[in-house]
């Protein structure tokens, strides 16, 4: 698979972007941002406990933003060839016109990176090693786990952006990356729906079951064909898993992103400097992660970032438009790619430490109130009583709320799971109530 992907940046994707801002500044822009992506993946998957599919493809990806009087438009596609580009062009300049005015609006300047990480080439046979190893563990390990979709691919990534105020950011990348997606099976009984993912940079050296929490889940699915309801309302711990630590994190990062800060609605707009969750709490960036995009979608560079330190909030992350709009320091982050620091209890003690509660893999909360307040299902979870691991469970609700549950971690896993875009714990979490 050596091509020119191999190279320090994909002509065509150079020549592209070159192209396609001269075209918009000829066309008369205030400003423009460019980004052109070249991809190229190949993948062998599995479907229902059989393989299904080998492919390889590759394709181009055309992202512009257009700003002229204080108007912002965007658009994308998928040709970079001349006409292609130039309709483009012209479609954008179409939009543009009937924008709403607005001065927050603005491209990046002087931002500058060349960044190459990562394998740009595999053979599919290893690939087809790790789901010939992924099938041989389920009938030996877990004959009941169905697998309903399984893939392993490898991508190679070419991308430059550009904006007309001198931004030039370049990058190569190359990570592999998996998914397992299934349920359990015997008879009439059936559990839930689970997956289990993430990015490597190479799939050598660890078993391919090994990675993700894949293995977990697999046990876990075949563990949960019979549930049992949680029986009386009582107020007791959850001890979360990494899958559904993403959830609480993720909350997190949506209130210190635009949104609220512009409408004013984030919990945490005032509370940069001070403490807002359990001291076992640092969340730390890792935009190096495989998988992860290093530069922001507003065309910077991102630079390290610990956002929490033992529970206290470092920083809100508007991003250049939300901090035009509300006065706050511009902080480019990535969609993901975050490490939350292990805590000192192994994980076997963290679940000891529960009175009464549940193991959760799943949090289904919707969307929480401005405040943080919600209430939801758990799925794929077991009761925990006394300390110990009981049935799995089934229509049960817990109800609390989530900048809460931040303060309330009384407990933090020395054992994590390492997905790529995430590195987390099992996390304890103290009074919510259960129904």
């Amino acid at each position: 698979m050596a091509d020119h992907l191999s190279e320090r940046l994909s002509d065509r994707v150079q020549d592209s972007a070159e192209r396609v801002l001269a075209l918009m500044r000829e066309q008369g822009f205030d400003d423009a941002q460019v980004s052109v992506t070249h991809q190229r993946r190949s993948e062998v998957c599995v479907a229902h406990n059989e393989p299904s599919l080998l492919r390889s493809n590759e394709s181009y990806k055309l992202q512009l933003a257009g700003l002229l009087d204080g108007r912002r438009a965007a658009t994308e596609g998928s040709d970079i060839g001349e006409e292609s580009l130039r309709a483009s062009v012209q479609a954008l300049w179409d939009s543009v016109l009937s924008a709403p005015q607005d001065e927050a609006n603005a491209v990046s300047a002087g931002q500058r990176a060349d960044i190459r990480r990562g394998t740009m080439s595999t053979e599919v046979a290893t690939l087809a090693g790790a789901m010939r190893e992924l099938l041989a563990w389920r009938g030996r390990e877990t004959p009941t786990m169905m697998l309903e979709d399984a893939l392993a691919g490898h991508n190679a990534l070419a991308q430059r952006i550009l904006t007309s105020r001198g931004s030039d950011l370049a990058c190569e990348l190359g990570w592999f990356d998996a998914v397992v997606f299934g349920l359990a099976r015997d008879g009439e009984h059936a559990s839930s729906f689970n997956y289990a993912g993430g990015s490597c940079d190479d799939l050598g050296g660890t078993s391919f079951v090994q990675r993700f929490g894949i293995d977990e889940l697999m046990r876990s699915l075949t563990r949960q064909l019979r549930t049992q309801p949680v029986g009386e309302r009582f107020t007791g711990s959850v001890v979360l898993t990494p899958r559904a630590v993403t959830s609480l994190l993720g909350w997190l990062l949506g209130q210190i992103a635009d949104q609220p800060l512009i409408e004013g609605s984030s919990v945490y707009r005032e509370s940069v400097g001070q403490p807002i969750a359990s001291p076992l709490l640092t969340l730390r960036s890792r935009f190096d992660a495989p998988g992860v995009m290093p530069l922001s979608a507003d065309a910077f560079v991102m630079p390290p970032l610990e956002l929490l330190t033992q529970g206290r909030l470092n920083g809100l992350t508007p991003s250049l438009y939300g901090s035009r709009k509300t006065g706050l320091q511009h902080v480019p982050v990535a969609a993901e790619g975050w490490d939350l620091a292990a805590g000192s209890t192994p994980l076997t003690a963290l679940i000891a430490g529960v009175p009464r509660g549940a193991l959760v893999d799943r949090l289904s909360m919707g969307r929480p109130a401005a405040n943080g307040d919600f209430s939801g299902v758990i799925k794929n979870s077991f009761a925990l009583q006394g300390g110990e691991v009981g049935a799995a469970l089934s229509e049960t609700m817990i109800s609390g709320n989530v900048a809460q549950m931040l303060r309330d971690v009384s407990a933090v896993s020395v054992e994590r799971v390492d997905s790529g875009g995430w590195l987390l714990p099992w996390v304890r979490v103290d009074g919510l109530h259960f129904s």
